[in-house]
């Protein structure tokens, strides 16, 4: 995939966006210049789709409705969605998310994960107990050695984000 050149302005309009098949959920844009601070998504659900309940444990994520209607739990709360509506979903929080009878259209916003370095796998390892370690510590960042974690276990299709949560194509949640 050719890289973007990081620019400002105008990258896109939540029409062209929207302008997808009706039964297609899951991000239908994002934010991709490599050299970012920042991760931005536009996520759709068809109609009746929930995500699943979920804790991001180390990112804020600011949820803001453009499209539909739908409903957001957090810690057992419902509240309900609708285009203008701004949410803020803390670290920690358990929440999920669920379209209504014209579905759902909504953009996140949050840090961008680092990516995997040596830096990272260095500081892990000592962190663990030196170079033999098994296992690295969950704030280490980056992300897996493999790509098992990047492909959808609905449709086997691999994710071209690394940072991505769920499958651009179906919807369903990628593997932690």
């Amino acid at each position: 995939m050719a890289e973007v050149p990081l620019t400002a302005g105008v990258l896109a309009t939540t029409a062209d966006a929207l302008d997808v098949p009706d039964d297609r959920g899951g991000a239908v844009w994002r934010l991709t210049p490599t050299a970012r601070q920042l991760d931005a998504n536009l996520v759709r659900l068809p109609p009746g789709t929930r995500r699943p309940r979920h804790v991001e444990k180390d990112l804020d994520v600011l949820l803001c409705v453009v499209h539909g209607s739908g409903e957001l739990v957090t810690q057992g709360v419902r509240q309900e969605l609708e285009p203008g509506y701004v949410a803020w979903l803390p670290h920690g929080m358990e929440r999920s998310v669920a379209a209504g009878p014209d579905g759902l259209v909504y953009l996140t916003a949050h840090r961008r994960r680092p990516g995997m370095a040596i830096g990272n796998v260095t500081a892990a390892r000592e962190a663990a107990g030196g170079v033999g370690a098994a296992a690295a510590p969950e704030s280490a960042g980056g992300e897996p050695a493999c790509m098992l974690g990047r492909i959808c276990p609905e449709c086997d299709r691999p994710a071209d984000d690394p940072g991505a949560r769920y499958c651009s194509r179906c919807g369903a949640r990628l593997p932690s």
